[in-house]
């Protein structure tokens, strides 16, 4: 039926091998979903998963010894009147961007990469820069078009199931196929940004600066040096945008929209550990935190270039080498805060060198149950897989559950199950949906039997 192939998340890592299938065409005059409802009434007992561009970092879009589908395309119906737009689930946010930008739109929430799908957006219910202003992926999703494990087509919505609805964002892939997705879409005069750059020499100074900046930015980040200690831990460089408006461009700027470009080089296969060492990220950091200004405020960026800067390299995860990478990602709560300190101090001490460091401000929880971001403190870690891993990630882990935090599972490549249930307390209410909707587990994933979901 479809062809095995041995699969991984973006990581690189724990790689297992399952069928992977394309989503079937339909017969003429057959309903556009009676192919796809035969395929889950054919799965065995080691069940389905969908899969987008495989994005994820772990594990949550491979499903060892079961199915796998993907190219769950469809449409792209722009609604200019009504700011939003039916898009298919495996569309890109590459693609979505460049229809509806020129016509005055862009996503609400973008992550660091474009090269998500949109089902995969939903189903990670994904976070940006923007989360402390609007929130994640889910809060501006009207309906999902979802084929549960009966083959049946439901559309839900916060109105319609809500329950099901709020499984869903978030749920990892595990409540049905999503199949179309209904947007709203954030109006913007141009493709660019208006950018402020400021660089900061400790920890708490960012910290400080991003909280007095929070009511007044819609977007902001800030790049980490793991490896700096001392007084020097957790300098930083704090980014934060606005839209840019007509207004803002300079005199006869011609490209208004600057469309989003496929990746202008592509990372080399790089042999044994990689191009990821202690030196070689210490000269980086070093250099990256010199170069940044002290203070640069107004200047103008593309959209592309401020949201998605990696994408200009395509396979970037191959400089990690043959071992890939792990991401670890936490979200501490507000009162919880003075754990970050500690927490880095123990990232730097252990001296894994991490190529990509930033710390985000999250604003409220939405209802996703396993939604990830809640008010407070996030910080991604890439650093390389090592075994030497096992022991800090595991101290890091009691450090966050006992300050009331939780990891992101659209990261995750290692989680146990208690750690799960310490993190999302709302846990029972989303197995209680999926077994009202999938009681013989039809979806399943690799990081849902790990995880026992």
């Amino acid at each position: 039926m479809g062809e095995k192939r041995l699969l991984t998340g973006w990581g690189a890592t724990a790689a297992t091998s399952a069928e992977v299938v394309s989503a079937p065409s339909p017969a003429p005059l057959e309903p556009a979903s009676a192919p796809l409802a035969r395929l889950l009434a054919g799965v065995g007992e080691r069940g389905i998963i969908a899969r987008g561009l495989g994005r994820s970092y772990g594990d949550p879009a491979q499903n060892a010894g079961g199915l796998v589908v993907g190219d769950l395309s469809g449409r792209i119906a722009l609604d200019p009147d009504a700011g939003t737009v039916d898009v298919g689930a495996g569309v890109s946010l590459h693609d979505l961007i460049r229809t509806v930008l020129p016509h005055g739109f862009y996503v609400p929430v973008t992550p660091g990469t474009r090269m998500v799908s949109v089902g995969g957006a939903v189903a990670s219910d994904v976070h940006g820069k923007n989360h402390h202003r609007s929130g994640s992926f889910g809060d501006h999703v009207e309906h999902v078009v979802l084929m549960t494990a009966d083959g049946q087509v439901r559309t839900v919505s916060p109105s319609l199931d809500a329950p099901l609805f709020w499984a869903t964002v978030g749920g990892m892939g595990l409540t049905g196929l999503i199949l179309e997705v209904r947007l709203r879409l954030l109006p913007v005069e141009t493709g660019h940004m208006v950018v402020r750059t400021e660089r900061l020499g400790d920890l708490d100074a960012v910290m400080t600066r991003m909280k007095e900046l929070d009511p007044h930015v819609t977007y902001s980040v800030a790049w980490l040096d793991t490896l700096a200690r001392g007084r020097n831990m957790g300098r930083s460089v704090l980014t934060t945008g606005e839209h840019a408006r007509l207004e803002d461009l300079p005199r006869g700027h011609r490209d208004r929209w600057a469309l989003p470009r496929p990746a202008v080089l592509a990372a080399p296969r790089v042999p044994g550990p990689g191009l990821v060492s202690r030196p070689a990220i210490h000269a980086f950091n070093e250099l990256w935190f010199r170069k940044a200004p002290r203070l640069r405020e107004g200047e103008v960026q593309s959209a592309s270039a401020f949201f998605h800067p990696l994408d200009a390299v395509a396979g970037w995860n191959r400089l990690y080498g043959r071992h890939g990478f792990v991401q670890y990602q936490f979200v501490l709560p507000d009162a919880s805060e003075h754990l970050v300190a500690p927490l880095l101090e123990r990232v730097a001490a252990a001296g894994h060198p991490s190529f990509l460091s930033v710390i985000k401000r999250f604003g409220p929880a939405n209802a996703g149950m396993l939604s990830f971001p809640t008010s407070g403190w996030t910080v991604a870690l890439d650093v390389p897989a090592r075994p030497q891993l096992v022991a800090l990630f595991a101290t890091l882990d009691r450090m966050v559950l006992e300050g009331g935090g939780r990891l992101y599972l659209a990261k995750d490549a290692r989680m146990t199950p208690g750690a799960l249930a310490s993190g999302y307390p709302r846990l029972d209410e989303f197995r209680a949906v999926r077994d009202r909707v999938d009681p013989e587990r039809v979806f399943q994933s690799d990081l849902s039997r790990r995880l026992a979901l």
